[in-house]
């Protein structure tokens, strides 16, 4: 059992460490908040600490993976974010619903989130050929829940919504556009042709771990800052 001691040069395991206890601590936070917030925020609040939970077995899981195999778990990371990206975006119809947002505002979010997801898998994955391809599908779904959140549908109505509301949406909008950037530079270091047919890191073995490294880091400032926001959102806007 050598080889699951986590060595102290192996970041990749670190991350994979720190992450899964992050988003556990994060989790336990949100749900024991939950009974103490307004019924308006609540179900706010449960979506962002089930994020957490959802992100924290998956770390747990992948964390093993990798000091078993070495290898990158990037088959149970896409399924930890086809779970936890679309309840992300449920969030902003969550916070804009009292403003009048439709259950098609809802599926556009969803939807985008999962095209970008799966175009992303296969380039990752399935078709490593055409990465570069597939990348430029998945970031045209990126940029269109980037144009609801800035300027579409969620903007407008977290306006209508009042001062608070659109100010938890601007910061969640931040998370969007720079957090949530982080995951194509971990794209473009992790496969072949990633962006331009431009291979950053020529090691397979280093660009694996160096886009594991990325993914963490981006997971964990990602979803546990947008339930963050979410909860100060709980605390300060009114009824």
């Amino acid at each position: 059992m050598e080889h699951l001691k986590i060595a102290s040069d192996n970041y990749v395991a670190f991350t994979f460490f720190i992450g899964t206890m992050a988003m556990m601590a994060a989790s336990v936070f949100f749900f024991f908040e939950v009974n103490s917030t307004s019924p308006k925020w609540r179900t706010s609040v449960l979506v962002s600490g089930i994020i957490t939970f959802i992100a924290a077995v998956h770390y747990y899981y992948m964390r093993g993976y990798n000091l078993e195999t070495g290898d990158s778990p990037t088959f149970f990371r896409y399924v930890d974010w086809i779970l936890t990206v679309p309840l992300m975006c449920v969030e902003f119809y969550l916070i804009t619903k009292k403003a009048g947002a439709k259950v098609s505002l809802l599926w556009k979010l969803i939807l985008a989130s999962i095209a970008m997801l799966v175009t992303g898998y296969i380039g990752e994955t399935l078709d490593r050929s055409n990465s570069a391809i597939w990348g430029g599908v998945s970031g045209v779904a990126y940029f269109y829940i980037l144009y609801l959140v800035w300027f579409g549908e969620v903007a407008k109505l977290a306006q209508a919504s009042g001062t608070q509301v659109a100010k938890a949406t601007r910061i969640l909008g931040w998370f969007v556009f720079v957090g949530w950037a982080i995951y194509p530079l971990g794209y473009i270091l992790g496969t072949p042709g990633g962006f331009l047919g431009i291979q950053f890191v020529s090691d397979p073995v280093a660009a694996s771990h160096a886009m594991d490294i990325v993914y963490n880091i981006a997971d964990a400032i990602n979803k546990i800052g947008f339930g963050l926001v979410i909860y100060a959102l709980s605390r300060s806007a009114e009824d």
